[in-house]
């Protein structure tokens, strides 16, 4: 019952809108038991369903990364597939929240790498992000990353450039 609930207080309205997904995320914070509904809504038939439960689900998981834990094989794998900037961007930032083994921290990266090419600035700027967030936690990782961020701040879109800049300060004071 409450699936159907959170999928239909997502749906309708303006794909530039992300309508009440601040209240489906309030509503999911408070009731952490409703975040597999919330997760259901990425596989959902509707296009807006699917892009404001990412943007929802990613909101809950900043402060509660555990509640990913049980869906990693599934995000994963949604990861490689999804075409829409919407779950792409939120995915690249909720994946590095997740216990990945090292291998799947390479899936992750190869991932995130592909979608540098996307023809959306907010995915890549997001990839770079979930790059340098994987980097933060596997050291093996950050020199690969940390060329990819000096190449984003010489030929990236104006975010990616300003993005890398910033990260690339964050790794020198670490």
């Amino acid at each position: 019952m409450l699936r159907k609930t959170i999928h239909t207080l997502l749906a309708g309205g303006d794909r530039r809108s992300i309508d009440r997904s601040d209240e489906v995320a309030a509503l999911v914070s408070a009731n952490p038991a409703f975040f597999s509904d919330l997760v259901a809504g990425l596989w959902h038939d509707d296009p807006l369903v699917r892009m404001r439960a990412a943007d929802a689900a990613e909101k809950v998981t900043r402060s509660k990364p555990e509640l990913l834990n049980p869906y990693k094989k599934e995000l994963l794998g949604l990861m490689a597939d999804a075409l829409e900037p919407e779950l792409r961007w939120h995915l690249a930032a909720m994946v590095p929240r997740l216990p990945l083994t090292p291998r799947e921290r390479q899936q992750a990266v190869h991932i995130l790498s592909s979608y540098l090419t996307d023809r959306s600035s907010i995915v890549k700027t997001f990839a770079l992000q979930g790059l340098a967030d994987l980097a933060a936690i596997d050291a093996t990782l950050r020199p690969k990353v940390l060329e990819t961020l000096r190449q984003a701040v010489r030929s990236g879109t104006s975010a990616m450039k300003a993005r890398s800049r910033k990260l690339l300060r964050q790794f020198e004071k670490d």
